[in-house]
């Protein structure tokens, strides 16, 4: 039997718990990890400010970082990433912010711009990885 467990990032918790979003932001399923989507919302209040692309980039990569973290793993023990960005005219500025995050580590990875965005922010990121 795997066991799964679901790690606690309490900024992410503090989000869901606010928008009423029936999701975990991050499981542990036996040697795997799966990030949900990240947002761009403010770790301190849950809440989404309106940013430039640049600075949800980061703030979503650094939240991704923490789910990792927060369930025994590293941005190094990605394997698949999927990139949701509202404009496909922001690629090379993600794109750019994505490379200084992963660094030589290139793990598989799918940029996606859906036709119809749903949200107060420009972009998502999700994630599989394995545990350290």
């Amino acid at each position: 039997m795997i066991e799964i467990s679901k790690p606690d990032v309490p900024a992410l918790t503090k989000f869901a718990e606010r928008n009423n979003v029936p999701t975990s932001s991050v499981v542990r399923a036996g040697d795997w990890v799966y990030v949900s989507g990240m947002p761009p919302v403010n770790p301190e209040t849950g809440a989404y400010d309106i940013l430039p692309i640049d600075q949800q980039a980061r703030r979503v990569l650094e939240h991704l970082k923490s789910c990792l973290e927060a369930a025994g793993s590293a941005l190094d023990r990605v394997v698949k990433c999927t990139v949701y960005c509202s404009n496909p005219a922001y690629f090379a500025i993600v794109n750019g912010i994505y490379a200084e995050y992963f660094g030589a580590h290139k793990p598989a990875r799918t940029f996606f711009c859906p036709g119809g965005w749903f949200g107060p922010f420009d972009l998502e990121i999700d994630c599989v990885a394995l545990v350290k």
